[in-house]
């Protein structure tokens, strides 16, 4: 009897502890598969109008209406950042006093918008508005997309002719010269100065592409400023050409807003195994290393760069170069360097020819394989123009699946933190359709989270699905229905600093209309 006794007492023990996990279960999986802290962002690419606007000299409302039609979506579909593109080729998307407006823009390079307004101040603006971070994203060294395009009287190009070369049909700053790296980093920190920016972005047009049988002419830059490179170490001087623009670019920016991010998105291969052990289990044509001369690595490693965002834009399976080899290999290399992905939904068709871009799934399991390396801290897509397109419904499989609860961009551990000020007179008004928030900002404060819980429940500030708004402004308002009626559910208020730094929490306290 002692026997039955003590198996029915077990059995029983088991059924509890069963019982308790199926109930803890979707907290527990709320906090692995839904991630609180998680970079999901969106490239809105501005040259030839890939993403915005739709064409070159669109009126300055129709230009603001597309633009917020973009963040809309992509806030709608729990993405928290932009990365904008706003010089494509030594021109601006901004009010800059080094460079002309965007042909792009306008229609016709130097002319501004009519009516008047500021393209990024007033993204920024509207970025802020739904809690969205923005990384203000630039090419390096291309000076002229196209040398049939008519570029205007003050363009760089004619301003300073030796400064540049041409290669196909296109024009560089020549890298090999210090005179170049100035400008380039002068246009980055008069951005960096007057904008209220999270980031500064560049991707991987550094050397360009290889043109077939075709040499890049930086012979004489090469001749006059050797640095003590022979002939033989030619491509280690181009190499330390980038290392020194890329130094001389973080320097830059941290000198004027220490808080502000320094990120490159670089092809997604290093170098092949076959050409360095270090490098990655790839047969890739081109590699960063040897064709483009960007060391990233050796950018991590120094702490130039704040994060590197690998252009990962094959399948998984891909014979060549495997979206999870490449993925693993990453994650391996970071050496304390964040570390989002790049990927690539404007791949998905039904007509594609590789069958694994015929449904978005691809997308979807990309992400979760991100997920099972801690240190992947993310996701960009490109590009903007797939949040209108919705390919193959790409957007309920994310936002109705691993992107079903909105996420905040990580705090970066190479920038020293601001402790932002709690949130203070958190007010929350009932009316019989709406609930009113309001509150008061502190020091350090560049957007607020509002939580929702169920009355008689943890306030569980780590688990995303509590999350119910974030807004850079100091009030909003929230239908009143089911899910957040004030007599089944509380709130609280947290926010957050320059530096995704989040505050301790704050309670709203119940007031009459």
């Amino acid at each position: 009897m002692k026997r039955i006794n003590r198996s029915l007492y077990s059995c029983l023990i088991i059924k509890i502890l069963l019982v308790a996990g199926i109930i803890m279960l979707p907290r527990i999986l709320a906090a692995q598969y839904f991630p609180k802290h998680e970079l999901r962002a969106i490239w809105i690419a501005t040259v030839n109008n890939i993403d915005w606007p739709s064409s070159p000299g669109l009126t300055s409302d129709e230009q603001r209406n597309e633009i917020i039609s973009l963040l809309d979506l992509a806030k709608k579909n729990n993405l928290n950042t932009v990365v904008f593109q706003i010089r494509p080729a030594a021109d601006a998307f901004y009010e800059s006093s080094l460079e002309p407006w965007s042909q792009w823009l306008t229609g016709k390079q130097g002319q501004a918008p009519e009516p008047w307004y500021d393209p990024l101040e007033f993204v920024i603006s509207e970025c802020r508005k739904r809690g969205l971070d923005i990384h203000a994203w630039l090419n390096p060294y291309r000076a002229v997309k196209d040398t049939a395009d008519t570029v205007a009287e003050n363009h760089i190009t004619k301003v300073h002719p030796g400064w540049f070369l041409t290669y196909g049909t296109t024009r560089y700053f020549d890298p090999g010269l210090q005179e170049t790296r100035n400008h380039v980093a002068s246009v980055a920190s008069d951005i960096v100065r007057r904008y209220d920016i999270d980031a500064i972005h560049m991707d991987d047009y550094f050397y360009p592409y290889r043109i077939a049988n075709v040499s890049f002419p930086d012979d004489s830059s090469f001749f006059k400023h050797p640095r003590g490179f022979s002939q033989e170490q030619k491509e280690e001087w181009r190499r330390d050409n980038v290392n020194l623009i890329i130094k001389q670019l973080s320097d830059s920016i941290k000198a004027i807003k220490p808080w502000v991010e320094f990120g490159i998105s670089p092809f997604g291969v290093w170098r092949n195994i076959e050409k360095d052990s270090l490098g990655s289990a790839t047969r890739a044509g081109v590699t960063n290393y040897d064709d483009l001369y960007a060391d990233i690595l050796l950018w991590q490693k120094e702490g130039w760069i704040d994060y590197v965002t690998p252009q990962l834009y094959w399948h998984i399976g891909f014979n060549l170069a495997d979206y999870s080899v490449l993925s693993e290999w990453w994650s391996h290399n970071t050496y304390g360097c964040r570390l989002y992905i790049g990927q690539a939904p404007y791949r998905i068709g039904r007509k594609v020819t590789a069958k694994e871009w015929r449904t978005s799934r691809e997308i979807v399991k990309q992400v979760l394989l991100n997920r099972t390396y801690p240190n992947i801290d993310g996701t960009m897509f490109f590009s903007a123009r797939v949040l209108r397109s919705n390919p193959l419904r790409l957007w309920e499989r994310l936002s109705g699946g691993v992107f079903r609860y909105p996420a905040l961009p990580p705090a970066n551990s190479r920038i020293t933190p601001l402790i932002p000020q709690m949130p203070s007179n958190a007010v929350v008004r009932l009316s019989a359709g709406s609930l009113n928030f309001s509150w008061q900002s502190g020091c350090n404060n560049k957007k607020f989270i509002v939580y929702r819980f169920r009355k008689g429940k943890p306030a569980d500030v780590n688990n995303p699905a509590n999350i119910l708004l974030v807004t850079s402004d100091t009030s909003a308002a929230v239908d009143r229905n089911r899910l957040t009626d004030p007599s089944r559910y509380f709130y609280i208020i947290t926010s957050q600093s320059r530096t995704n730094t989040e505050s301790e929490p704050v309670y709203f306290r119940e007031s009459p209309r």
